[in-house]
C-alpha cells in the first residue's frame, strides 16, 4: 500500500464553476483518486475555494458588496456542485480561513528568514481615477509576445508570457478604463534568480511530465529567471505579518499555491492528529501530483518547487498532468464574458455520470478541446448508451429472468470461450492500470469502451436467446461469462462514473461498495447462485433540444460589444457636411467621433451630456473628418435620442452588463447585425412592442425606459443595459416602445 498526495488548482470564488474548470483540473485528479483507491493506496487530494484572488474583489465592486459576501457565497455553491459530480475530496476548504493565514505567513516568514525574501522599491500600476494601486487582474493590455490584447497584468492566458508592472502595452484599468500610470510602492520579493540552477536540475529529472508541461516550464527557464514579488497593496487578503506593513497582503499567486500545504494540515486536524499531514509532506515515497488547466504551469513547476526548496524538509511535485482548455465554439470557457456551461445548471438536466463521461472522453489532454451539443449528444447515445448501457442490461436483465442468479460456469466445453472472455478482460485491466498510472484518462476511458464492445460481441456470439431453449446449461455458462464481463466493467468504470458503477454492481447482487481494494476483485469469480437484483437500465437516451440548453448565456454575443460612458466636450460643424457634427468625448481618454445629430440636437444641448459610445468599431473617416467610433441613439417616428445613464456614471465606465467587453475590432456592418431596442421597464418584463423578459434586479435606478439587447429580433429575453456599478442605460427623453437603437 503505497500514499499519493494530490493537489488540485483552487478556483477563485467568483462565480458558479463550469465545464471547464471540471475537464480541466476537477474531474481528472477524482478519476485518478478513485483508481488509486481501487488499488488499496492511501489517497490525500485537497483543493478550496481561492477566496482572495482578485476575481472576487473585481465581482464584488461589481455587485456592490464585501468581497467576503462574494466569497463564501460561491465556495458554497461551488462546494455544492463539486460534490453533486460525485468529486470526492478528501478536504475542499477555503482561503479566508485562520490556519491557511498560519501556514502561508509561516511560509513569508521562513523564507525570509532564510534570506529568500527581500523589501524593495518597485513600479507598479497606479490608476488616477480611482486613486489606487491596481492589482495585476485590474490591469488589461497587449502582449507584447503574442499580441493578445486582453493579456492580465501578471500573465497572458494566450502564451503564458508572465508579466511585470510596464511590460503590457496600451494597459488600462478594468474598472474605469483609464490608462495606469506607473508609481512607487515597497514590496517583498521572492528571490527566484537563486533557484535557476536547483530549478533546471529538478525540471530535466521529470521525464513523466506531459510534453505541454515540458515546454512552458524549460520556455521560463531558458528565457532566466526574475525576482518577483510576493505582496500587494491591498487590504483583502492575507496580511503580512510584520510591522509598517499595514494596506499590504500576501500576494495570491504566493497565497494560493501553499494552500495545498495548510489544506493537508486542516485535514491533519479534522482527523484528530494535527501531525499527521508529515506523512504525506515529508516522506519522500510519497508522490506529489498536481491538477491544474495549463494557464498555471510554471506556478506549480517552478515557483512552488522553488518555495518548497526554500522551506525545506517538504516533498516537491512528481507530475503536474496539466490539461488545455476546454472551449465553446472555439473560445476558453469564461464566466466573465459569459462563455460558459456553468454546473449547477448541466445537472439540472443531466445525470452526473452523463457529464462526466463526456467530459472524461472529451477530455482537452493535449490539446484544446471543443464542447459542443451535438457532439454531447453523439457521445452519451451512441457511445455510453448504446455501448455501456446496453450491454449491462442485455446481460443482466437476460440472466436475472432465465436464472435470477448468477449461473454455474460448467468447464466441459467452455475453455475456449473462458480462454476468449479472461484474456479480453485482464488485457482491458492491465490496459486501463497503464494508462490510469500514467494520468492519460481519455485512453483509458477508451479502453474500458472496448472490453464494453467486446461483450456486446461476445452476448451476439453465443446467442443465449437461442441457446437457453435447447442447452439451459451450457447457455448459463456463457451468461456467467458475460456477467464476469460485466464485473470487471462495473469496477474499471468506478473512477469515471462512479454512480452507475455501483448501480451495475449491486444489480450483480454484490455487498458493499465498490471502494478501496476492489481492483483485486477483477481477478475473483463470482459465486455461483449468487442471487441478482433486478435489473434496470442504468442509461436513457437523451434528447438535446436547443431551447432546453440555456446554461450557454444567451448573451455573450453582447461581450463583442466595448461600450463606455462618455461625456461630451466640445461640438463643431463638420467642414465637409451639412448634417453631421465632429465631437471630442472623453471616455476615460480623448476620442474624436463624427455624428449626425445636427437635426435633433443644439450644440449646446450635447456640451456637457453623458452619452454611450462603442469604442471597439474599426476608424472610419466620414466625409474627411476620422470617426473612432459611434454614439448610440435611438430613432422612432422621427425622433432620435441618444442612449445616457439614468443615474450617475462616470466617463470611461464600461456598459457591460455584467459581462466582460470585448476588445477586437468590429466593422460597423458587423455592428448592424446587433439587436438594441428601447423599451418600457415592467419589473421583470420589458415592452418592446412586445413584452420579453428581463433581469433588472442589478440596475439602479429603474428608469421608465431601458436599453435592451436582444440576441435575435424575436428573442424570448432581454438583456438590460447598465454600467460596472449598475446605471441603468435610458434614452434622453421618451420614445415609443421598440425603438431600434443605431
Amino acid at each position: 500500500m503505497a500514499k499519493v498526495f494530490l493537489g488540485v488548482a483552487w478556483p477563485y470564488a467568483n462565480s458558479v464553476i463550469h465545464l471547464g474548470h471540471v475537464a480541466g483540473s476537477l474531474l481528472p485528479p477524482d478519476i485518478f483518486k478513485k483508481f488509486h483507491e481501487l488499488k488499496g493506496n492511501e489517497v490525500l487530494m485537497v483543493s478550496g475555494s481561492d477566496q482572495h484572488g482578485t476575481p472576487v474583489t473585481v465581482s464584488a465592486e461589481k455587485e456592490g458588496v464585501t468581497p467576503e459576501f462574494v466569497a463564501e457565497k460561491y465556495h458554497k455553491i461551488n462546494a455544492q456542485a463539486i460534490k453533486d459530480l460525485g468529486i470526492d475530496f478528501s478536504l475542499f476548504t477555503k482561503t479566508h480561513t485562520q490556519n491557511h493565514t498560519e501556514v502561508v505567513q509561516d511560509m513569508f516568514l521562513t523564507l525570509l528568514d532564510k534570506d529568500y525574501l527581500y523589501k524593495k522599491g518597485t513600479l507598479q500600476h497606479y490608476c488616477p481615477k480611482c486613486a489606487k494601486f491596481l492589482p495585476d487582474r485590474y490591469v488589461e493590455g497587449t502582449c507584447k509576445k503574442c499580441g493578445n490584447a486582453k493579456s492580465r497584468g501578471d500573465q497572458c492566458e494566450a502564451c503564458g508570457s508572465a508579466h511585470e508592472a510596464g511590460e503590457l502595452e496600451s494597459p488600462r484599468c478594468t474598472i474605469c478604463s483609464t490608462p495606469p500610470e506607473l508609481r512607487e510602492t515597497e514590496h517583498f520579493f521572492l528571490k527566484l534568480s537563486e533557484f535557476q540552477q536547483p530549478l533546471l536540475e529538478y525540471v530535466d529529472k521529470q521525464t513523466l511530465w506531459r510534453p505541454n508541461v515540458q515546454l512552458f516550464t524549460h520556455n521560463w527557464l531558458e528565457s532566466g529567471l526574475k525576482d518577483r514579488a510576493i505582496t500587494r497593496d491591498m487590504n483583502w487578503g492575507v496580511p503580512v505579518p510584520l510591522p509598517g506593513m499595514d494596506g499590504k497582503v500576501i500576494y495570491v499567486w504566493f497565497e494560493a499555491v501553499t494552500g495545498y500545504l495548510s489544506a493537508a494540515k486542516e485535514w491533519a486536524k479534522s482527523t484528530g492528529d494535527a501531525e499527521k499531514w508529515r506523512e504525506y509532506w515529508q516522506d519522500p515515497e510519497v508522490k506529489h501530483y498536481y491538477f491544474l488547466g495549463k494557464d498555471n504551469i510554471p506556478f506549480h513547476t517552478i515557483i512552488w518547487p522553488a518555495m518548497l526548496m526554500g522551506y525545506g524538509g517538504l516533498n516537491l511535485p512528481y507530475d503536474v498532468p496539466a490539461n488545455e482548455f476546454l472551449t465553446f465554439k472555439g473560445e476558453k470557457f469564461s464566466k466573465s464574458r459569459g462563455v460558459g456551461i456553468d454546473v449547477p445548471s448541466i445537472l439540472k438536466g443531466f445525470d452526473s455520470d452523463l457529464v462526466r463521461f463526456y467530459l472524461a472522453a472529451n477530455m482537452p489532454e493535449g490539446k484544446d478541446a471543443d464542447f459542443s451539443w451535438d457532439d454531447f449528444d453523439a457521445r452519451i447515445n451512441n457511445e455510453l448508451v448504446a455501448t455501456l448501457g446496453n450491454y449491462y442490461h442485455r446481460v443482466l436483465s437476460f440472466t436475472f429472468k432465465n436464472y435470477g442468479m448468477v449461473p454455474h460456469l460448467h468447464l466441459k466445453d467452455t475453455e475456449n470461450e473462458r480462454e476468449e472472455v479472461f484474456s479480453a478482460i485482464l488485457s482491458a485491466k492491465a490496459e486501463v492500470d497503464n494508462y490510469l498510472s500514467a494520468c492519460e484518462f481519455k485512453k483509458a476511458l477508451k479502453g474500458i469502451m472496448d472490453l464494453a464492445q467486446f461483450g456486446n460481441q461476445f452476448f451476439d456470439k453465443v446467442a443465449p436467446w437461442a441457446m437457453v431453449k435447447t442447452d439451459k446449461e451450457r447457455c448459463g455458462a456463457m451468461l456467467n461469462l458475460n456477467l464476469e464481463i460485466v464485473k470487471a466493467l462495473a469496477i474499471l468504470t468506478y473512477p469515471f462514473i462512479p454512480r452507475s458503477a455501483q448501480e451495475a454492481w449491486t444489480m450483480l447482487g454484490q455487498d458493499g461498495k465498490i471502494g478501496k481494494g476492489s481492483w483485486t476483485l477483477i481477478d475473483v469469480a463470482l459465486e455461483h447462485e449468487q442471487k441478482l437484483l433486478s435489473p434496470r437500465p442504468l442509461f436513457a437516451k437523451i434528447e438535446i433540444k436547443k431551447e432546453e440548453a440555456p446554461v450557454v448565456s444567451e448573451f455573450s454575443r453582447f461581450a463583442d460589444l466595448n461600450l463606455k460612458v462618455a461625456k461630451v466636450l466640445e461640438v463643431s460643424d463638420h467642414p465637409n457636411a451639412d448634417k453631421l457634427y465632429v465631437l471630442k468625448l472623453d471616455v476615460g481618454a480623448p476620442l474624436q467621433l463624427v455624428a449626425g445629430l445636427k437635426a435633433y440636437y443644439s450644440k449646446e444641448q450635447l456640451v456637457g451630456k453623458k452619452v454611450v459610445v462603442i469604442t471597439n468599431l474599426q476608424p472610419a473617416k466620414l466625409r474627411g473628418v476620422e470617426s473612432q467610433g459611434m454614439m448610440l441613439a435611438a430613432e422612432a417616428e422621427g425622433k432620435v435620442l441618444v442612449l445616457t445613464p439614468a443615474g450617475d456614471a462616470e466617463p470611461g465606465e464600461p456598459v457591460a452588463s455584467g459581462l466582460t467587453p470585448g476588445e477586437k475590432k468590429l466593422s460597423f456592418q458587423e455592428f448592424q447585425s446587433y439587436v438594441l431596442k428601447v423599451g418600457t421597464l415592467h419589473g421583470s418584463e420589458v415592452d418592446i412592442g412586445r413584452k420579453v423578459p428581463v433581469d433588472a434586479a442589478k440596475i439602479h435606478p429603474a428608469p421608465h425606459q431601458v436599453a435592451v439587447f436582444l440576441n435575435t429580433a424575436d428573442a424570448a429575453k432581454a438583456l438590460p443595459l447598465y454600467t460596472a456599478k449598475g446605471t441603468a442605460i435610458t434614452v434622453d427623453g421618451e420614445l415609443a416602445n421598440g425603438a431600434q437603437v443605431r
